[in-house]
């Protein structure tokens, strides 16, 4: 899909949000990748506003984690929404400080990593994947894989 504006992957982002399907035994996880300034951390706004997130979803460039209760309102089936970033990780290990381990093996959470590549023998094997990449005319180019 080529997204022409912000309205455009807004409505990508809704489109996703509506067909997804709930791992059953882990963690919901989906690995963003793409040049920095992709759009990136657009997409995790976008979706994480049609989860009923109220509060502003900011890049974790320099936190790395950053935790986000879901609303029970809407009916969900997580509890908690994740938005992380490796762009700063040197290895997997890093993130195996942070908890991954358990953050990935609840199925209650539903997780967005940027920069998966540089983590990637952490990586769930079936994650989601997003490849997000500039077109010649400065849009945004989206593949979904693994949906």
């Amino acid at each position: 899909m080529i997204s022409h504006s912000n309205e455009e992957t807004e409505k990508l982002a809704k489109k996703i949000f509506r067909n997804l399907k709930l791992q059953k035994e882990r963690a919901t996880v989906f690995g963003l990748y793409g040049d920095l300034g992709s759009g990136k951390t657009t997409f995790v706004q976008f979706f994480a506003k049609n989860i009923g997130i109220k509060r502003k979803v900011n890049s974790p460039t320099f936190v790395i984690m950053k935790k986000y209760p879901i609303s029970k309102t809407l009916g969900l089936k997580y509890k908690y929404f994740f938005h992380l970033d490796a762009y700063r990780l040197k290895n997997e290990k890093e993130l195996l400080h942070l908890g991954w381990g358990e953050i990935i093996g609840n199925k209650e959470h539903l997780v967005f990593i940027e920069w998966p590549e540089r983590v990637k023998k952490a990586m769930p094997k079936k994650h989601r994947q997003i490849h997000i990449s500039h077109t010649k005319e400065g849009n945004r180019k989206f593949e979904i894989k693994n949906i």
